[in-house]
Parts: structure tokens; sequence; C-alpha cells
């Protein structure tokens, strides 16, 4: 069995250079600086220019860090910064092409240890789901890793029905990675818009796919929710509980819990009880590694955080690689 990380990043510069000085990165940046504030933002850039660089783009750095950390197979997705869901259908069409050219690269390079998760322009519907499929198709990726809201409409929204069509057609595994959160300037001290911020939003995602009526609609959808879901499988009772005493929470056909043979769920929330909880709330089959390789934020000993929890063997083996791929699909070498 194959260890499967389904949560690592690569960068792709080349879509920083189509965005360079564009108008709407301006007000995007403007909009995370009001999130993560002067202190966070700086540490950021002075990372991503120092320790971080080699680690994105150095295939030896990569690997030796893969080997010391007990992961046979990364699924690589581009960095969360550059999903760009601001950009007019031209230069989103660009950002999408160069970001999976850089996606597959790398896979191309190992494929014994590489998979790839695509990008989308998700603001234009129609034209993700015939990206996804030009990904899935002709360069192989394994699935997509989309944003938790698209420019301030939620996952819900009707006006992506056409990109959960194709998902579901296609059989894609779908990562939902936030980036930030909507809670604004709330969280602009100690990079609560991290610590705070990105559980917050894939909590509000994954309960908009419920609640929202989505996995009604794509019966076969699969998505995994990163950062452990956030707060989702840990309130489900509280949903539920809605549910069975507010009308206006039955907005779908079943209890909330009902809907987790959709999702799933990465293993990245730190500490062993912390673990144990998700997969006694969500059960051992629907958790898969996540390391959020390469950042400080990551964990760089999944396997071993996974060997100090209770778990039988057959438990341990689905959560370390076999869920992944099968979801993911078969893992070449």
């Amino acid at each position: 069995m194959k260890t499967v990380d389904v949560h690592a990043h690569v960068d792709a510069p080349e879509v920083s250079a189509l965005v360079h000085g564009r108008p709407g990165l301006l007000a995007e940046q403007a909009e995370q600086l009001a999130t993560f504030g002067d202190e966070s933002t700086r540490r950021n850039v002075e990372l991503a220019a120092t320790a971080y660089r080699p680690l994105l783009g150095d295939l030896d750095c990569r690997l030796a860090r893969m080997d010391r950390s007990g992961i046979d197979v990364q699924a690589l997705s581009v960095i969360p910064t550059l999903y760009h869901y601001w950009a007019e259908q031209k230069l989103a069409a660009e950002i999408v092409e160069a970001a999976n050219t850089t996606v597959a690269g790398f896979v191309k390079q190992r494929p014994d240890r590489f998979v790839g998760l695509a990008t989308v322009a998700l603001q234009h519907p129609e034209a993700a789901a015939e990206q996804l499929g030009r990904a899935m198709g002709a360069l192989g990726m394994r699935g997509v890793e989309i944003s938790t809201n698209v420019a301030g409409r939620d996952l819900s929204d009707r006006s992506l029905d056409p990109f959960w069509a194709a998902a579901e057609e296609l059989d894609a595994f779908v990562f939902i990675h936030p980036w930030g959160c909507t809670l604004g300037d709330r969280l602009v001290i100690g990079y609560l818009g991290n610590v705070v911020g990105n559980p917050t939003e894939t909590t509000l995602a994954l309960h908009h796919l419920v609640f929202g009526g989505v996995f009604d609609r794509f019966p076969r959808l699969r998505v995994c929710g990163a950062h452990g879901g956030g707060y989702f499988p840990h309130y489900l009772g509280r949903a539920d509980h809605a549910y069975d005493v507010r009308p206006e929470s039955r907005t779908m056909r079943r209890r909330p819990s009902e809907y987790l043979d959709h999702i799933y769920f990465d293993s990245l929330v730190y500490t062993a009880d912390n673990l144990a909880r998700l997969v006694t709330a969500v059960g051992a089959d629907r958790v898969v590694i996540g390391t959020d390789y390469p950042f400080d934020m990551a964990v760089t000993d999944p396997l071993d955080r996974l060997a100090a929890i209770s778990l039988t063997q057959r438990e341990y083996a689905a959560i370390a690689g076999a869920t992944a791929t099968r979801l993911l699909g078969p893992l070449t070498g």
C-alpha cells in the first residue's frame, strides 16, 4: 500500500507574472492585508522568498521531504493564493493553463510519486466545467482544487451547477481549500486569518454544500475538506438538531449528518486527541492524510501522528493511503 498526501502544494510563477499589476490583484491583495494584517503579510512574503522557495520548486528537495515524512505519493495542487477568481474570462483561461501546466510538469517528472489536481476558473462555471474535462483528459489530472467561495458566491450558488455537474460526471476528487476568511479585519491579530479563518471558511463551505442542496442535485459528487473540514464534523449534532426543530433548516432531503457519504476530511488537525475525535466523528474511511506541504502550518510527520491514536490495522491503512488511492485512481510505480 502506498501512503498518499492529498494536501500538498506547488507554486506556478507563470501565474504571478500573468496577474502582476492588474487592478483585480491589487484589490485582492488589499483584502488579504485587511484580514491578515501587516505583520503576518510581511512574514508570508519573507517565507515565500526564502524557506518555501526550494521546497515548492525543487524536485529533489520535495522528494527528500516526502521520504522523511514517509509519504509515497503527493496529490499536487497550486498554492491557494493563485485562484484569482476576479479574473475576466480570457485572463482566467491563461491562469488555468499556466497553473495546470505547472502541476502536470511535476507529475510528468515523477509519475510514481505525484498525481495532479487541476485549477479551474470557477468564476466562469461553464468554462470551469470544460477546463476540468480537459485537465482530467489530456493532462491526466485526478481532480480539482477549489476555494470555499467564488468572489463572494457561496459554493451552493446555482450558477455553479455546471461545474458541479462536470465534477460528478468525471468522478473528480474535489479538494476544497480556503485562503483567508470573509470575517475580514476581525482576524487581523495573531495570524487568525489562517488559524481561525481557514477552518471557518471550510466549515461554511461544507454546510453550504449540504444545506444548499448541492449533494441532492449531484448525488455522486465527492469532496474533501482541508484542515480536517474545519468545525463541520464536530458540530453535525447541532446541524441535525436544527433540521429536526426548525422548518427553515430543512433545505435538503436528509439530515445533515447523512451527507457524510459525500465528504472526506484531511488529517491536518495537529494533535492526537483532535485526530481521534475526527475519526470518531466521521469514521476512518472518511479521513485521508493531508500535510499542507510545505508551509509552516504544515506537519512533517503525518504517519507518526496517525500511529499515536488507537486504530485497527484496516483503519490505519485506510487513512494512510487506501482511501485516497480509491478516490484518486490507480497510482503508478
